[in-house]
């Protein structure tokens, strides 16, 4: 069963397009979490905390960075 030439590259422009809304889904949901993370942690502040060195907080921060993907990932 051949596939027409038209109907790939069909195929592959909606990948395409879904590609990007997955990257813009995914850009905003992490940008939205850490936003509300900084505005629930007012008492320290994460990014110079990391500068310094603070294995603990960068973990959080992957995590919770991880956590926005799988849902983002999930939803699309």
């Amino acid at each position: 069963m051949e596939i027409d030439l038209m109907t790939r590259l069909a195929g592959y422009f909606w990948s395409l397009i879904w590609a990007v809304v997955a990257s813009v889904g995914f850009a905003f949901g992490v940008g939205l979490a850490l936003m509300v993370f900084n505005w629930l942690s007012k008492d320290i502040d994460e990014w110079q905390e990391i500068k310094n060195g603070n294995y603990g907080v960068a973990a959080i921060i992957v995590t919770l960075i991880l956590m926005v993907g799988l849902v983002v990932h999930r939803v699309l």
